[in-house]
C-alpha cells in the first residue's frame, strides 16, 4: 500500500503507516497560505477526512485514487492498490484511471464553451449540426439535460435482447431470471465507435422512450452525440479537441481520451473478484464515458470550473440549475452534472460513474469550495459513499445517497 498525505501533522501516524509492507511514501509539506485556513484547521480537518476514509474505504479493499480539498487546496490524498494486479504495479499519483461518466462533465462543458463562443444554440435542434439525425425534434440543451427520450446505445446496438422473468426456484420461491428473447446479426463487426452509434439510428430508428422534454431520462446516447457535435463544430476528432481546448491548457498532464486509436493505452479494470475486464465492442465510444485521468488532475479541472478559468461563472451557474422537476429523493441534472437540492442544505453540484470495475466519485460542495474525488479501478460499492466526508465540511451528518 503506497499511502500519501498533504501534510505530517502526527508523529503516530507516521508510525502506524509504517506497519505497512510496502512503506509509507509522504509529500512534502503543503503550503496552506493560500487556503485561508490554519495549520490547525488543517490538521483537524485531514484528521477527520482519514479517520471516516479508513471506515468507507481504507479498510475495504479499496483500489484506486482518493483526493479531498479545501479551496482548492489538497487535504488528504491516497493511492492504494495496483493498475495492474497481474503484474503488482503500484498505483501512483500519475496514473490514469478511467472515469466513466465522469467524462460527462468534460463534454457538457466543451459544448457549452462553444456556445460561449457563439459556435453552436443551445436551443437548436440536432439537425443543424447532424442534418441527416432522425429525430427532428431533439435539440442540444435536451441532450446535455438527459430530457431528449432517445434510447440508449448499449441496449438498441446490442444483437442479444433479453427480458427478465420470474420462476419458481427448486424451493418453490419465486426468483428472477434472464431470458434470452431475440438474437440478431451484430450491427458490424469488432470495436462500435461513435459514428456506429449514429448510423445505427439514421438507418434502423430505433423506438425513442419519450417524446423529448416530457421527462428526465439519463441516457449515453446524448453524450454520445453531443461528442459527434463538437467534431462537426471544431473539425477536429473529440480526443484531439478536448486535448488541445482543455487538458493541454488546463495542464492536466495525465489526462486523455481513449478511442480506437489509442488501443494501446487500455488498461483493464477488475470486478470485486479480481478478474479484468477485457476491450469489448463499446471501449471505444465517447464523450458519454472514456476520459482516462487522475485525482490530482481532476482537482485542476474543478478549480478551472471554480475560478473562471475555462468557463464564465454565470455560464456554470446555468449550468448547475436542475433542469427537469425534483423528485421525492431530491436528485436532479442541470447541464452536464448531477444536482441534489435538498432541503435548508447546500446545493451539491457533482457527477459519479460506473464503468466494467471502475466506480467514480466527482462530489463538488460549490460553498464550502471542498472536493471530494475517488477513483476506482476494482468495482466497490462502497466508493459511492465517498459524499459522507462532506460531512467534515458542513458539519451535518448527511446518509442521502447519491445517483451512480
Amino acid at each position: 500500500m503506497i499511502v500519501r498525505f498533504a501534510l505530517i501533522f502526527s508523529f503516530y501516524f507516521l508510525n502506524c503507516a509504517c506497519g505497512t509492507s510496502q512503506g509509507p511514501k509522504y509529500l512534502e509539506k503543503p503550503n496552506f497560505s493560500s487556503t485561508g485556513l490554519s495549520v490547525t484547521d488543517k490538521e483537524k480537518l485531514m484528521a477527520e477526512v482519514k479517520a471516516k476514509y479508513d471506515i468507507l474505504l481504507g479498510k475495504k479493499g479499496f483500489s484506486g485514487e482518493i483526493l479531498v480539498a479545501k479551496n482548492g487546496e489538497i487535504i488528504f490524498e491516497d493511492y492504494k492498490g495496483f493498475s495492474d494486479f497481474g503484474n503488482k504495479t503500484a498505483m501512483l499519483p500519475e496514473t490514469p484511471i478511467h472515469l466513466a461518466s465522469i467524462s460527462k462533465t468534460f463534454t457538457g462543458m466543451a459544448v457549452l464553451k462553444l456556445w460561449e463562443q457563439n459556435k453552436l444554440d443551445l436551443k437548436a435542434s440536432v439537425t443543424k449540426y447532424i442534418p441527416n439525425f432522425p429525430y427532428t425534434d431533439v435539440t442540444i440543451e435536451q441532450l446535455l439535460s438527459h430530457r431528449s427520450g432517445l434510447p440508449d446505445y448499449s441496449v438498441f446496438m446490442e444483437s442479444h435482447k433479453y427480458k427478465a422473468i420470474k420462476v419458481k426456484n427448486k424451493r418453490g420461491r419465486w426468483v428472477k431470471r434472464i431470458q434470452l428473447i431475440k438474437s440478431e446479426t451484430p450491427f458490424k463487426k469488432g470495436l462500435y465507435n461513435n459514428q456506429d452509434v449514429l448510423d445505427f439510428m439514421v438507418t434502423r430508428k430505433p423506438a425513442r422512450l419519450t417524446n423529448p422534454d416530457r421527462v428526465f431520462k439519463y441516457c449515453n446516447t446524448n453524450f454520445v452525440l453531443l461528442a459527434i457535435i463538437i467534431e462537426k463544430i471544431s473539425g477536429q476528432d473529440y480526443p484531439t479537441y478536448m486535448a488541445d481546448n482543455l487538458f493541454k491548457p488546463l495542464k492536466m498532464d495525465n489526462t486523455f481520451i481513449f478511442s480506437a486509436k489509442s488501443l494501446d493505452k487500455y488498461t483493464p479494470s477488475y470486478n470485486a473478484r479480481m478478474v479484468p475486464y477485457r476491450i469489448e465492442k463499446f471501449d471505444c465510444i465517447y464523450g458519454d464515458k472514456n476520459v482516462y485521468s487522475t485525482a490530482r488532475d481532476m482537482l485542476l479541472w474543478d478549480k478551472a470550473l471554480t475560478e473562471g478559468k475555462y468557463l464564465a461563472p454565470a455560464t456554470l451557474e446555468m449550468a448547475y440549475q436542475p433542469q427537469s422537476p425534483t423528485n421525492k429523493y431530491h436528485h436532479n441534472y442541470g447541464l452536464g452534472w448531477r444536482i441534489l437540492t435538498k432541503p435548508n442544505e447546500e446545493k451539491l453540484v457533482y457527477h459519479n460513474g460506473w464503468w466494467h470495475g471502475n466506480n467514480t466519485v466527482f462530489t463538488r460542495l460549490i460553498n464550502e469550495s471542498a472536493t471530494i474525488i475517488i477513483l476506482g479501478n476494482k468495482f466497490n460499492k462502497s466508493i459511492y459513499k465517498g459524499k459522507e466526508l462532506a460531512s467534515v465540511f458542513t458539519g451535518k451528518v448527511d446518509t442521502t445517497s447519491l445517483v451512480e
